[in-house]
């Protein structure tokens, strides 16, 4: 039995539950081609079973996108792992180079850029947040960190901001989420709680008419 399970051709998912809200975190791997992406891979140590495991469908360039600061996470141990054979580089927020012990496999984003495969940053936020969702174009998929998260079968909107006003909310910050609706996606990877796997662009655009979830709450 593998620590990690193929939901769709191609891409993998697993999850880890925490003390703490949200109560789950979770991370994917993503065949592009003849390459590989990780988004916010969850690895504790070396000498657990998931590295070993990744190492079988890890191949070509990789490709390790971290959508926030708070989820580096393990890509410096695999930057380690397999930098002998394999191309890597980490990308994410220019915030992330603090939380890695060597920096020379990271590339700081800004939000805009395209990177091999077609991957495309994204900024959310007036102002800007450090969080950068992905664009995925090899599975029509979108990675967010922490602004959007599942709860109870659907998608819920984070604004991790603990003066919310109303005013802020839907006039500053739900207009950038928006844009992101239009995109042509048909899956929305979160790394708190469980993937959307079809009708994404829709279940996205769903979470933004929902009251913003809390962490004051399960609910």
């Amino acid at each position: 039995m593998t620590p990690f399970d193929e939901v769709a051709p191609g891409l993998w998912q697993w999850s880890r539950a925490r003390n703490g809200l949200p109560p789950t975190m979770t991370a994917y791997a993503l065949r592009d081609g003849e390459d590989t992406i990780l988004v916010d891979p969850l690895v504790a140590g070396e000498t657990e079973p998931l590295p070993a495991a990744l190492d079988g469908i890890v191949r070509g360039r990789v490709q390790i996108l971290v959508t926030t600061p708070f989820h580096v996470r393990g890509s410096g141990l695999l930057w380690r792992r397999w930098r002998d054979r394999h191309e890597v580089t980490i990308f994410g927020h220019e915030h992330c180079a603090t939380r890695l012990d060597d920096r020379s496999a990271f590339r700081p984003l800004r939000g805009g850029e395209t990177l091999d495969g077609g991957v495309r940053a994204h900024s959310i936020g007036r102002p800007q947040r450090a969080e950068i969702p992905v664009e995925l174009p090899s599975h029509r998929a979108l990675a967010f960190g922490d602004t959007v998260l599942e709860v109870d079968g659907e998608l819920r909107v984070w604004p991790r901001k603990r003066d919310l006003s109303r005013a802020w909310y839907e006039q500053r910050f739900l207009p950038t989420l928006e844009a992101l609706t239009r995109l042509d996606v048909e899956r929305v990877l979160v790394t708190h709680g469980e993937p959307v796997l079809r009708d994404g662009a829709r279940e996205l655009a769903a979470s933004l008419a929902r009251p913003p979830w809390r962490r004051s709450s399960l609910h």
